[in-house]
């Protein structure tokens, strides 16, 4: 019981910064119907840029008990990338998906010479200063506590995304955009600032994934791939976008990694893509998706 509870603390880890990630992701698409494959570059940028920043600001005096929060501003402030981006992702607009894919695509590999330049080739990581938030201890379980903050930063988003968009009259307009873009434009809504500002927004939620998790692991070139493909694989599975299907497909995704790795670690990606596999064949919409008619 305590190796399934450490198991599984790991995995909702994972499951949370995942989640970050693939609310953007869905947020973009569901609004502006772009699939954006540079997701994975915002999450990267987020990594690197978090240990810069942080690196910094305790040169400047800030106290390691700041961590979080500074690596929390050091993600928001990656929101000026949104809208240059956005501008340029105007030109496929309404095109066909493939041209979505190339132009996103391209985008991670300038993104990823980009980060060779700035920060050179080799991983860079944070040292544990994070475990000043202390460690949560009981027999042979053990949870360092700043896992448990970026869980319950991952909660609090998800709630607060669903609460803009339920219950405020933005979130009514993001909602009547993503329904019908030319009567949305025809009862006054400005939908390239609506487009903007949903872009940024899921930039910012990836950029800050991504700093968030500098603390428990390093910061390399290939991060950005290897991150796209498993935030794709939350997306297949809980539906393209679907909020609540991208936070079921992320517990999904990160408890299968998880337990993967610990039981079986070759089987740690074939397991995932075959839990996407069958949920292609048997719910092409994803879990929480609606069919398209």
């Amino acid at each position: 019981m305590v190796a399934f509870a450490n198991i599984l603390v790991g995995g909702v880890f994972h499951a949370a910064v995942l989640f970050l990630v693939a609310a953007g992701l869905q947020l973009v698409f569901g609004v502006q119907k772009i699939v954006n494959l540079a997701c994975g570059s915002f999450y990267a940028l987020g990594a690197y840029f978090g240990i810069t920043f942080i690196g910094y600001a305790a040169a400047a005096g800030m106290s390691p008990w700041l961590i979080l929060p500074g690596l929390i501003v050091a993600g928001i402030l990656l929101g000026f990338i949104g809208p240059p981006i956005e501008r340029l992702l105007r030109s496929v607009y309404g095109r066909d998906e493939s041209f979505q894919l190339l132009l996103t695509f391209a985008l991670v590999l300038m993104f990823q010479d980009v980060f060779r330049f700035i920060w050179g080739s080799n991983p860079r990581s944070l040292d544990s200063t994070y475990l000043i938030y202390g460690t949560i201890t009981s027999r042979d379980f053990s949870v360092p506590v700043y896992n448990l903050l970026v869980i319950a930063a991952a909660i609090a988003t998800a709630v607060g995304l669903g609460a803009l968009l339920q219950r405020t009259n933005y979130g009514r307009t993001l909602r009547a955009t993503a329904e019908n873009r030319a009567m949305a434009e025809a009862l006054g809504v400005d939908v390239r600032r609506v487009y903007s500002v949903v872009f940024t927004l899921g930039a910012v939620l990836g950029t800050t994934a991504g700093a968030l998790v500098v603390p428990t692991a390093a910061a390399s070139l290939d991060m950005a791939i290897e991150f796209v493909i498993e935030a794709f694989a939350v997306v297949v599975i809980g539906g393209l976008g679907s909020m609540r299907g991208a936070l079921a497909g992320a517990l999904i995704v990160g408890l299968i990694r998880a337990y993967s790795l610990v039981l079986y670690p070759e089987l740690e990606v074939l397991a995932i893509y075959i839990i996407v596999i069958t949920v292609l064949l048997f719910r092409p919409a994803g879990l929480l998706g609606r069919p398209v008619v």
